[in-house]
Parts: C-alpha cells; structure tokens; sequence
C-alpha cells in the first residue's frame, strides 16, 4: 500500500512537471512570437516615416494694374504690366513626424498624431510690357506685392484641385500597409481615441 502510494506521488509529481513544463514552453514561444510581431511592425513603421512629396506645376498669365491718384481725379499715374508665371508647387506630407506607440501587451498600435500636409508655392515670374506710369513707377516692393498675391492666387487654386487629393492618397497609401500587417497578425490600429476599420479613417 505504501509503495502504491509513493508510486501515485511520484506519478502526480511527474504529470504536474509535465503540465508546468508545457505550460512554460506554450507561454515561452506565444511570448517569442509577440516580441517578433512587435519588431516587425516597428520596422514597417520606421519604413513609413519618410517624406511623401507630390509635385505639379502652373503655368497662368497676369494683368497688373496700379493707378495712384495725387488729389485730383484728372491728375493720375498708372503702372502696368504682363506677367508670365511658371508656378512650382509641392504637397509634402512628412511621415517622419508620425507619432506612434505600440502596446504589445494588448497587441495595440496606438497612433498619436499625423503631420498635417505642407503646401510650397514657389513662382516663378517673367514680367512683359513693364509700363511705368509718369511718377508711378515700379519698385522693389511692387514686385514682392505681385509674387505674394500670386502665391497666394495659386495656393487658392491647389485648395480646390486634385494635387491634394493626390498627395491624400499616397499618404493613405504609406499608411496602408501598417493597417495590413496589424490585421493579419491580430493587432489594432487606434487612432484619435478609436479603432481604426479602414485606412481612410486615418483624415477624418
């Protein structure tokens, strides 16, 4: 009887070693491959973060027109000229300052904050028919007046065109593949305090 029960003592010690060993193993490889994930998504990120630029270029003809008026109706100056302007402009979107944290124990990436988009408006001016007015006439801040206000024509002008829905869709495009590799290894994406469900989730 004695020797039955140091015999089912043993057998109890050995099946509990069993269940600890095979526990330690099951926890040892789910923590090996959490760790895995996690590196790989931080690579996927680090190779996210880089400058996105979209480029186009507007080629438009001005009018420019300045009358001053010294006191009298009848006594006038008026300056004028005809601009060609080469306009290039870029939309840049710099993923370099994507912030991020990744929450490997509730296998969460949390995105923090993505950079608004940069709109550089650069003109290039070519002025024609230069007509300087009989004491009204053209000086340096003339042409700084006209470059601002064709900047700022221009600027308008990309507001409402396809440039920025193009660079919109090359950022969703970066964006994309963390939002695939997150799903198909069971992770999520949050976002301005909620989950994200689709990659254009990420400018609402």
């Amino acid at each position: 009887m004695k020797n039955l029960k140091t015999i089912l003592l043993g057998a109890g010690i050995m099946l509990a070693l069993v269940i600890l060993y095979d526990y330690y193993k099951s926890y040892r490889s789910e923590h090996e491959e959490l760790m895995a994930q996690t590196a790989l998504i931080e690579r996927e990120i680090n190779q996210v973060r880089k400058l996105i630029v979209t480029e186009a270029n507007y080629a438009k003809i001005y009018n420019y027109q300045n009358t001053k008026s010294y006191g009298w109706d009848y006594f006038s100056s008026q300056k004028k000229a005809l601009i060609s302007s080469n306009t290039s402009v870029q939309i840049i979107y710099d993923l370099k300052e994507l912030g991020y944290e990744i929450d490997a124990t509730t296998k969460t990436i949390h995105i923090t904050s993505i950079p608004e988009p940069e709109i550089k408006v650069d003109p290039d001016l070519q002025f024609y028919d230069l007509d300087n007015g009989w004491i009204n006439t053209f000086e340096a801040k003339d042409f700084n007046t006209i470059k601002s206000k064709i900047k700022k024509d221009i600027t308008a002008q990309v507001a409402t065109s396809d440039l920025i829905k193009n660079a919109d869709d090359r950022l969703l495009t970066e964006l994309a593949s963390i939002y695939a590799l997150s799903n198909s290894m069971d992770w999520k994406i949050v976002y301005d305090g909620s989950a994200i469900e689709s990659t254009t989730e990420f400018l609402k």
